[in-house]
């Protein structure tokens, strides 16, 4: 096995069209996370982006994109973005991770939203999760006639909250793919403002997600489409979304809405909005992300497994980043598995939130990121 290091945005051609035979020959790399757009993306706005390329025989075999900074620590690339990592390869490729680091010039490489097919990585895997998805059919006829069959229990809520808005605001009308960057800007406030109030961390008070957004917005390829969706009542925004599809798959990623309207459900109309549109447009999969939340388990069909965790070779750097990290991440992850601590948590950054927008506590005291 040979190995060679790239910058993701400087990657031929020949090597992207490679990487993207590798995403069509196995549904568990249809991910857009997983395409050569995203990691290019990623590298325009970070300068610690690689692309591990592995080659038998002089072909490219397996893409590895992650991050990296000066002491050696490697992540899966976007970690904390990302829902979706992996190491892309042709069925029955392996690999020794030991090597594989040494190579990329890593002590250790962190991942948080492993496919579980990533049998080499299995035993640095810490821990393994679920992640819902949609299975989405195109059935035809109107949007009511849809929601009705795919989600009978949620369709007349959800029905009369949409007339209800309609009657109130004005016409309801939902652009799948809307290509205005005004109302990407509009989408970035409302979310920002959602994470301050939240008590989470703003993750748009960073200008590199900031960039790479608007830089994936403008993407309009074959195997990666920075898609924003808006739902609209007469003339005014009510909710969006963006996040960045496949062929096949589309992952939800971004979402906010006009906080006065939020007794309309229009976080649930716009998921519910656009599946549908989806379906049409020859989706199979909505990817709804790791995490516990209750619209998820309303919409979910099935569920996936990914895997976090630490793949590491004997270094000091290593044995300090997995001590510093492994706790933080266990704290984590038991506070959002139990209802009982979840609750209390939430409750107290909506506190923090609150207090945070009133002025009374400074803004740069940032909060555990969550999404």
């Amino acid at each position: 096995m040979d190995v060679t290091i790239h910058r993701p945005e400087e990657l031929d051609e020949a090597l992207r069209r490679a990487w993207h035979r590798l995403m069509d020959e196995s549904p568990d790399y249809a991910n857009p996370f997983l395409a050569p757009e995203f990691a290019a993306g990623v590298g325009t706005c970070r300068g610690g982006a690689r692309v591990a390329v592995l080659r038998e025989g002089g072909e490219p075999v397996g893409f590895l994109p992650y991050e990296h900074n000066s002491l050696g620590v490697g992540r899966a690339i976007g970690l904390g973005l990302s829902d979706c990592q992996a190491l892309v390869h042709r069925s029955g490729v392996t690999w020794d991770p030991q090597e594989l680091l040494r190579a990329c010039g890593l002590s250790v490489f962190e991942f948080d939203h492993l496919v579980e097919e990533q049998q080499p990585f299995g035993p640095y895997v810490t821990g393994t999760f679920a992640s819902p998805v949609v299975d989405l059919k195109d059935g035809g006829g109107s949007y009511a006639e849809w929601l009705r069959a795919a989600y009978p229990g949620l369709a007349k809520t959800t029905l009369k909250k949409e007339r209800r808005l309609g009657r109130d605001l004005g016409e309801m009308r939902f652009v799948f793919d809307e290509r205005d960057p005004e109302a990407l800007r509009r989408l970035m406030d409302w979310k920002s403002a959602q994470y301050r109030r939240t008590g989470r961390m703003d993750r748009f008070a960073r200008p590199w997600i900031v960039e790479l957004v608007e830089h994936l917005f403008r993407v309009r390829e074959e195997h990666f489409t920075g898609i924003l969706s808006v739902v609209y009542a007469g003339d005014r925004p009510v909710a969006a979304h963006f996040g960045p599809r496949s062929r096949t798959v589309f992952a939800a990623w971004f979402t906010a809405y006009d906080p006065e309207l939020r007794y309309y459900s229009p976080g649930l109309i716009m998921h519910l909005r656009m599946a549908e549109a989806a379906g049409r447009q020859g989706v199979r999969i909505m990817d709804l992300g790791r995490g516990e939340k209750e619209y998820k388990d309303w919409l979910k069909t099935r569920e996936l497994r990914v895997g976090e965790g630490f793949a590491t070779r004997p270094h000091p750097v290593a044995a300090a980043h997995r001590l510093w990290r492994r706790p933080v991440r266990g704290l984590r992850n038991v506070v959002l598995a139990h209802p009982a601590l979840r609750r209390p948590a939430d409750r107290l950054l909506r506190t923090v939130g609150t207090l945070r927008t009133s002025g009374r506590v400074p803004s740069g005291k940032a909060s555990p990121r969550a999404r």
